[in-house]
């Protein structure tokens, strides 16, 4: 592949360029966000009972990340549109990762629900804003194996950090319980990077050095594309964005999505432990192997959507294998079975998420993207609350996963079916 030290000369040349200057590094800020958001999951094992976090408290709290990150979501990304991502970001990271290690100072359920929010407030817009970043350089037919290789950050994050995670639960560190060790550790690489962003990332095609003028012009024109044809199919203004039917349909589909994958991730280490005889490592490491399927399975979906140049169905399915095999789960408690069902889900969910964005940005220009990707991000991670917390709830009420689990079966079957209604929005225009 060409290099960031040559002169590309053909449109794939500048893209696969700029996709090895910036996917490597956003994929690894993902990685780090992802981790701080779901290693809640691992700490759990010993957490809880240190603290006195019933089922349904812990729940609570691992879901309530996501109404600060709801309540800061939109305003958050049109900051960054107006200021530039590479200052915006930083900023996240920093704050970020400060609170991430400031988990370790939760000593009861209060403190617990507040650190929780206050992490989500601070995290909220770098999602979206790299969503929103990704399409400042790469047209929208590259977007499936782009977003999918940004992505894969969610699926690595359990499989590196999975046995990480468990093993620091058996570390100290100046005195502090493992799981205290754990968030403080797992806190400062987000708060590093916070600086490396500032050196490492630019805001637009434009301003970056790192291409040549005939490279940026090539970029440009590639890019330019997305805005050809009847531009009555797009939406441009944040008032237009906020009020299109089709903007809140992309956020009940990505709500069904987000459900099922927090519902998982919060609960998985909980639900694999439960099955008996494993220790705390033994549980991060086969909590990791859904996700080291996933991960490749996002890569070569995402692959497979660009090379057919098509995405309803590349959604559909996925999120449908997910459904039924979270069903599955929920009906057979026996060890195996419900592991390798929930296996099947964690690949399912995994392909799909990428797939999603697919849609919403194929419609949505300029301020028009910068707002309606937060709304529609800051609404499906609403799931993120619902899905742990309701995970809790029916767990403490059952003494079993099993309907929480038929829950999510529900959430991404409905998921599936509401983006068939999506078919019809409008794709860019692309090159023959």
């Amino acid at each position: 592949m060409t290099g960031t030290a040559e002169v590309a000369t053909t449109e794939a040349g500048v893209l696969r360029k700029v996709a090895w200057r910036l996917i490597p590094f956003m994929s690894l800020l993902y990685f780090v966000a992802y981790l701080d958001r779901v290693n809640v999951g691992y700490a759990a094992l010993t957490m809880n009972q240190d603290v006195g976090l019933s089922a349904a408290a812990y729940g609570l709290g691992a879901g309530i990340f996501f109404i600060g990150y709801f309540l800061f979501e939109v305003p958050s990304n049109l900051i960054l549109e107006r200021v530039g991502a590479r200052r915006w970001i930083a900023r996240i990271l920093f704050t970020w990762g400060a609170l991430s290690a400031a988990m370790a100072l939760v000593n009861g359920p209060t403190s617990f629900y507040v650190v929780r929010f206050l992490l989500g407030a601070a995290e909220a817009g770098f999602f979206p804003g790299m969503i929103l970043y990704l399409t400042y350089w790469f047209p929208w037919e590259q977007r499936g194996r782009i977003v999918a290789m940004f992505m894969l950050a969610i699926p690595i994050s359990s499989v590196i950090g999975a046995p990480i995670s468990t093993l620091l639960l058996g570390t100290s560190v100046m005195g502090l319980r493992g799981w205290q060790t754990m968030f403080l550790l797992e806190g400062l690489p987000a708060m590093v990077l916070g600086v490396a962003v500032w050196f490492w990332m630019t805001d637009r095609p434009s301003a970056a050095q790192w291409l040549s003028a005939p490279e940026r012009a090539v970029l440009q024109a590639a890019l330019d594309r997305d805005h050809d044809g009847d531009a009555r199919q797009h939406v441009h203004g944040l008032t237009a964005a906020l009020a299109n039917p089709q903007v809140w349909l992309c956020a009940l589909v990505y709500f069904g999505v987000i459900m099922g994958n927090y519902g998982l991730g919060f609960w998985l280490p909980q639900i694999v432990k439960g099955f008996g005889g494993v220790t705390n490592v033994q549980t991060g490491l086969l909590t990791a192997l859904p996700y080291l399927l996933a991960a490749v399975g996002m890569y070569l979906w995402g692959r497979h959507a660009d090379a057919t140049n098509e995405r309803t169905w590349h959604f559909v399915a996925p999120a449908a294998v997910a459904a039924i095999a979270f069903a599955i789960a929920a009906a057979n408690s026996e060890p195996s079975v419900r592991f390798a069902a929930l296996s099947a889900a964690t690949i399912g969910v995994c392909a799909a998420a990428p797939m999603f964005w697919a849609f919403p940005t194929r419609f949505l220009r300029a301020s028009a993207a910068a707002g309606g990707i937060a709304l529609i991000n800051s609404i499906g991670n609403l799931a993120g609350y619902a899905g742990p917390s309701l995970m809790g709830f029916l767990k403490e009420r059952t003494g079993v996963h099993a309907s929480g689990l038929a829950a999510l079966a529900v959430s991404l079957g409905l998921a599936a079916v509401l983006a068939l209604a999506l078919r019809g929005t409008p794709a860019p225009e692309t090159a023959s």
